[in-house]
């Protein structure tokens, strides 16, 4: 009989975190985005640059960017209309990198930044999306609904330990009644 109680409370537990691990992955977008070509190079000259990625690649208004280019030594610029003109840092190992932060009044959307190293002419592109801003949600008193996806893992939490606890009283019974 021991065994059994432990044996729902183990079921029911790995249940709630088997239905709750899909909402968890799901939450989580791209976080990098590779573009531009390998131009061949080591990284080593001021030829362009090249490999340029965005981290993260969803961000809200007001967050920040972390730009990466390789190619750049001796610095550069980039440039986009989320965020104001952002230099890039410059180095010897070929990887420069930038932060950049989204304007607090920047429109939800696809938007799109330049990379250009000092001293080439060449720009490669880059796109990330700017989400929905959200505001802090402290203090709204339950005024927020729940999301569909919510609801439905929730529902299924119930139903599991519904049917655990009917089976667990279906089986009590049988045994106590047994006995008399």
């Amino acid at each position: 009989m021991r065994a059994a109680r432990t044996l729902a409370v183990t079921a029911t537990a790995i249940a709630a975190v088997g239905l709750a691990a899909p909402l968890a992955a799901a939450t989580n977008g791209p976080t990098t985005v590779l573009s531009g070509g390998n131009s061949g190079g080591n990284g080593g000259g001021n030829g362009g640059p090249t490999d340029v990625t965005v981290n993260p690649y969803d961000v809200h208004p007001g967050s920040t960017l972390t730009i990466t280019a390789r190619g750049c030594n001796r610095g550069g610029t980039v440039t986009s209309n989320a965020f104001p003109e952002t230099n890039l840092s410059g180095n010897n190992n070929g990887v420069s990198t930038a932060v950049a932060r989204v304007y607090n009044h920047a429109t939800p959307g696809n938007y799109n930044l330049a990379v250009r190293c000092n001293g080439s002419s060449s720009v490669v592109t880059q796109s990330f999306r700017v989400l929905p801003g959200r505001g802090a949600q402290g203090g709204l008193g339950g005024s927020l609904a729940p999301s569909s996806t919510e609801m439905a893992i929730g529902g299924s939490l119930v139903a599991a330990a519904a049917l655990g606890g009917g089976l667990f009283v279906a089986r009590r019974r049988r045994v106590t009644g047994a006995g008399v």
